[in-house]
């Protein structure tokens, strides 16, 4: 009989995080997406008070990010975080960060890409490319390319790699090539960039583990959590016409079903440290399980995968793998 723990759709983080505190404890994670009421603080928060070893913290912006590593500091006081600024929606940014990352003199057990961007209105980034996409894929891949050397500098015989997604990957009909490097205004919605983006980091994972195996990275649906990304005024007309959220912000209970913060960091935690699952690279999880029946036809496409891997490495300049 298996000995490991049993979580589910209810399951909260603290839950988790006790069951696998031997193997939280004395890693050095990266966690990208820190700020106030999202889901990577209170992963950040939980690494930290079951024993991780350095928890690196990351912001877009220097003083919301100063402000999530004092929360984080007050509320675990023997916690060892460290901030780094780190803007994924520009390329230059996203390289002078890995270099900072790289001059550590710690190596990375855990790299959590879980950093997004809010779903916002069409607008190219400094590089040419959508915001959301850059955000949330291409600023991402780029930052783990960079900083896998600390990776595999990991005494792990497979440290992790792991992308935060979403079930709304299913809201679109899969990553579109064309419009990833040539961004079109005419066809843009938010919440279809929002869903590519997310179907993208499916992809990425997949096609991830199918390269290297030197690592484990896997995928995961958090489920619908009311986060500062869900609550933010920007996306606020496209969440309430979705009927996601109602009129004054705030979750619309009948549409999806909620998770509190803790519930939704439950399968972040287990996606980061269950030892069973290092042969289960390129997975993708709900609920704290893994459940690749879950994904959207276009999210298992692993010819496409391969070409949005080639897609990606040009438009960053980097060959990954």
């Amino acid at each position: 009989m298996s000995n490991t723990p049993s979580f589910e759709f209810a399951s909260t983080s603290e839950e988790v995080a006790s069951a696998f505190a031997s193997e939280i404890k004395g890693k050095n994670v990266l966690i990208t997406g820190t700020s106030i009421n999202s889901l990577g603080f209170e992963a950040a928060r939980v690494c930290a008070k079951y024993g991780a070893n350095l928890v690196i913290i990351t912001g877009q912006n220097e003083n919301r990010l100063k402000l999530a590593h004092e929360a984080l500091q007050k509320e675990v006081s023997h916690g060892n975080f460290r901030p780094l600024r780190l803007d994924l929606s520009l390329f230059s940014a996203t390289r002078a960060a890995a270099e900072v990352v790289n001059a550590y003199p710690e190596h990375i057990d855990l790299l959590l890409n879980n950093a997004a961007s809010n779903i916002c209105p069409f607008e190219l980034t400094a590089d040419g490319l959508e915001r959301q996409l850059q955000t949330d894929h291409v600023g991402p891949f780029l930052f783990t390319a960079l900083v896998f050397p600390k990776l595999l500098a990991s005494p792990l015989p497979h440290p992790r790699v792991v992308w935060t997604a979403s079930g709304a990957h299913g809201w679109c009909d899969g990553v579109d090539l064309a419009e990833l490097e040539k961004p079109n205004e005419a066809t843009y919605t938010a919440m279809r960039a929002y869903a590519q983006s997310k179907t993208a980091n499916i992809l990425t994972a997949r096609e991830f583990a199918r390269r290297e195996q030197r690592v484990t990275t896997l995928s995961l649906s958090p489920g619908a959590v009311a986060t500062n990304f869900v609550t933010n005024q920007t996306a606020r007309a496209t969440l309430t016409a979705s009927n996601i959220v109602d009129d004054d912000g705030q979750p619309n209970l009948s549409s999806l079903p909620w998770k509190t913060m803790q519930q939704g960091v439950s399968t972040i935690i287990v996606a980061a440290f269950d030892p069973s699952l290092t042969d289960k690279s390129g997975s993708y999880l709900r609920d704290c399980v893994v459940d690749n029946t879950a994904l959207a036809p276009h999210a298992i496409d692993d010819v496409h995968a391969g070409k949005l891997w080639a897609l990606t490495e040009r438009l960053v300049g980097v060959k990954f793998l």
